[in-house]
């Protein structure tokens, strides 16, 4: 585990505007945002998944190795990720790349990016991942703020809905996690 925030200090030295959260999310939070995976078919996707933190709770709720891509920009990570993760397919690329990558039918995108306050992003990000995902697929996102990590207007012109999932109150700084879903015509 110490090797874990090793790695992760390191990068945020290196890359401190791209390492967005002040510490390796707790395990309290990578619970919560693996919520509700052990009832989805199809392929998963983790985006900006760091050192694993996630990941492993992704795995831990029954998804098969061999289901599982994780998108990481950090070639540092990537290296970590292809080691801790046997199985598990590790892109060195972007979360924009989500509806390039050949996969669709994808069950649920588990999402570190920090999407918040950044409509470009939500646009490059969450539209592309509502390509490729199912019909009821859905859009997991942690965030640090206090509202939905996309606002209702831009919510509206992607076509999704929001739920909060909770707050994990056990984090530095205190997480909420939300899901993103299509809206039902």
């Amino acid at each position: 585990m110490p090797n874990d925030i090793a790695t992760f200090l390191g990068e945020m030295m290196r890359h401190p505007t791209k390492v967005a959260a002040i510490a390796p999310s707790s395990s309290a939070v990578a619970r919560r945002m693996a919520e509700g995976l052990e009832h989805v078919q199809g392929p998963v996707v983790e985006l900006g998944p760091g050192t694993g933190s996630f990941t492993r709770a992704i795995l831990e709720r029954g998804v098969a190795p061999e289901r599982l891509t994780l998108l990481e920009t950090s070639a540092t990570f990537c290296e970590t990720l292809r080691r801790k993760f046997p199985g598990v397919t590790v892109l060195n690329r972007p979360a924009q790349d989500i509806a390039q990558i050949g996969l669709e039918n994808v069950g649920a995108v588990i999402s570190g990016v920090p999407v918040l306050a950044r409509p470009r992003i939500q646009r490059t990000v969450v539209r592309p991942a509502f390509e490729v995902l199912a019909q009821d697929g859905f859009f997991t996102q942690i965030t640090y703020a206090n509202t939905a990590p996309i606002p209702p207007d831009m919510q509206a012109e992607l076509g999704v809905t929001c739920t909060k999932l909770g707050t994990v109150w056990a984090n530095l700084p205190p997480a909420r996690v939300f899901v993103f879903r299509r809206m039902h015509h």
